[in-house]
């Protein structure tokens, strides 16, 4: 049995150039803290001060036991014994602060970078999409994201308190006996060598799971979507899925079970180390102490210490291995923030748009070596509809992604109104063009709210006179919610023909001055399309109005028609002129009507609409009769 392989990400697709994997640049982390720098002082406050506090149990046992014990003074216990108290308190109070302020900076840090991210993904091209698997950009968005915050909010804060108690804890030491101290330290370098191999194989094997997580999403989003499963259960390949999303959570848990175990030797060596440290300083303090140099509350007291010494720095020590494995999840993140944005223009197209489209000597290809157009030429004057047609894969729909800038020509030059489109700011551009596709994506929230996306100031009246001109008035009007229905997951409670017509009521609602109809009415029976045939025949009068179609009753009004085959444009003309011409377009007409049938005509109107577009402008005034 042959296996398929499904392909991953292709470069080629995807619209940006490979990049070499270079460490994290730690000043880029550190910026992100700068906006917080208020917080971040409050909180090295707090950790300063609960550092000091923290020393006082050691400094004030060594009094306790050589004064006031020694000199059997109650008052004197009572005060040490009280200022333990107070220390503490105070030391716990300054860590509530910390705690708080520290999660005010982490939980911005991580808003900041989740904001900056889905805006930044807004603004990449249509390419980065087409060529990147949609779990793979959720998992850096949200997994990604989150894996950020243990870093920000624990990670960094426990660096800085560590270092902050083992600087006190080492000035005190130093302070009550410079020999003990001497002792103590020479431990740690015990502790610190093994630190860079041990980080290196974390860094490695947590990049790695990563990946492996970017592989299961991509699986998850993509088979159990709406349209995934539905395709997974009518050719019966749930098994199939199970297997594979199976096969790659064992290697997942491999993965995670190799991170878990690097560096464990290492870490039980600072445990031991820990204790050692202790014994170590009794056995040296000792013979101390029987030489008379130093006092029985001394050694207690930097026993003491030593917990603040050695505890600490086990804790550094596995801090900076946790940050070293995180940077792999840094790198993800400003990867996607280093991915060139959109290109856009700086001109504003506003005003008055005519709508006069002009391809000059256009090329382009999405894969090298496979161009999809081949110097084009064409013009279509303002007002005019102008029919695409010709066989799959031609070049149509590529045509209309050129116009909207969806994509930029290799060679040659798109323009509108005479200008290349290359000069205009793209939201701008696109603010005047409205496109109906095949493949209507509807979001999972009320009619109403769909309709609301081309224009959310639109009146009520500006979106059931929408309505009324896509012929769906009627049919909203008899459901239960009327337009406050949900449609479901990508309208998937509308039949094709209702999400359809619905997406043509949304590009209504928008009022461009260009119209882009990709097999607008693919999904609509014969008598339906008859009246949103009619429909936009008023509608794009005024408008510029390219209109894609396989069927050919669907564009033999149109002013000129365009017939596209192998990227070229092979004639172009009205109907009846290239009927004559009794060349590609009439091989295709002949095609499309060999059975004989006639084109749709509309059914003959009985009620009357006026639709007015959300500026004043009149779209449309037609009789219609209510959808059946």
């Amino acid at each position: 049995m042959m296996m398929i392989k499904r392909a991953g990400d292709d470069e080629r697709f995807s619209g940006q150039k490979p990049q070499l994997t270079r460490p994290v640049d730690a000043r880029r982390i550190a910026r992100l803290f700068l906006p917080y720098w208020r917080q971040e002082l409050v909180v090295l406050t707090c950790i300063v001060a609960a550092a000091v506090l923290g020393l006082a149990p050691a400094v004030l046992s060594k009094h306790l036991i050589d004064v006031s014990l020694a000199h059997r003074s109650a008052p004197g216990l009572t005060t040490d014994v009280a200022l333990m108290i107070g220390a503490a308190l105070l030391a716990a109070l300054c860590g509530v602060a910390q705690g708080y302020f520290n999660s005010v900076v982490g939980q911005g840090i991580m808003r900041d970078l989740r904001v900056k991210l889905v805006t930044h993904l807004f603004a990449m091209p249509i390419s980065f999409f087409t060529g990147t698997k949609t779990g793979k950009i959720m998992n850096r968005v949200t997994s990604d994201v989150d894996n950020v915050e243990s870093v920000v909010t624990v990670t960094l804060s426990s660096v800085l308190t560590n270092l902050t108690i083992i600087l006190s804890a080492v000035a005190a030491m130093l302070a009550i006996s410079w020999k003990l101290s001497i002792v103590a330290l020479i431990v740690l370098p015990l502790m610190v060598a093994p630190l860079f191999p041990v980080g290196k194989r974390m860094y490695t094997v947590k990049k790695a799971t990563r990946e492996k997580r970017d592989e299961m999403q991509g699986i998850t989003q993509e088979a159990l979507s709406i349209s995934g499963i539905t395709l997974v259960k009518s050719f019966v390949r749930a098994a199939f899925e199970s297997t594979r999303y199976a096969r790659l959570a064992d290697e997942l848990m491999k993965a995670e079970i190799s991170l878990a175990m690097v560096g464990r030797w290492f870490m039980g060596l600072i445990s031991a180390m820990v204790t050692i440290g202790p014994a170590i300083v009794w056995l040296a303090g000792g013979y101390l102490f029987l030489r008379g140099e130093i006092s029985i509350g001394t050694i207690v007291a930097f026993v003491a210490l030593l917990a603040r010494l050695y505890g600490p720095a086990s804790q550094l020590i596995g801090v900076q291995v946790q940050i070293v494995s995180a940077l792999a999840v840094f790198e993800r993140i400003f990867e996607y923030l280093d991915f060139v944005r959109e290109p856009s223009g700086t001109r504003e197209l506003t005003g008055d748009v005519a709508g006069k489209i002009g391809f000059e000597n256009v090329s382009f290809s999405y894969v090298p070596e496979r161009p999809a157009l081949r110097d084009v030429d064409l013009t279509i004057e303002p007002g005019q509809v102008a029919a695409l047609v010709g066989p799959s894969g031609a070049g149509k729909t590529t045509l209309t992604h050129l116009v909207s800038r969806f994509y930029d020509p290799q060679s040659g030059r798109v323009t509108i109104d005479g200008a290349d489109v290359k000069e205009f700011d793209v939201e701008s551009l696109r603010s005047h063009i409205g496109i109906v596709t095949q493949e209507t994506y509807l979001f999972h929230d009320t009619i109403e709210a769909n309709l609301r996306y081309a224009n959310e100031n639109a009146t009520h009246e500006e979106i059931e006179a929408a309505a009324r001109a896509a012929n769906l008035l009627s049919f909203i009007e008899s459901l239960p919610d009327g337009f406050k229905t949900v449609v479901g997951e990508r309208g998937h409670k509308l039949s094709g023909g209702e999400r359809q017509r619905l997406a043509i009521a949304r590009v209504l609602l928008k009022n461009p001055q260009i119209l882009i109809l990709d097999e607008a009415t693919s999904s609509l029976d014969s008598e339906n399309e008859a009246l949103i045939q009619a429909a936009f025949e008023k509608v794009m009068r005024g408008r510029t109005s390219l209109v894609i179609a396989h069927r050919l009753s669907t564009i033999i009004s149109a002013d000129v028609i365009f017939v596209v085959d192998g990227g070229r444009i092979v004639e172009s003309g009205k109907h009846a002129d290239l009927l004559a011409r009794d060349g590609a377009y009439a091989q295709l007409y002949r095609t499309q009507f060999k059975s004989g049938s006639a084109p749709v005509r509309a059914p003959e109107p009985e009620r009357e609409a006026e639709t007015v577009a959300p500026n004043g402008r009149p779209m449309m005034k037609m009789k219609m009769r209510p959808a059946g």
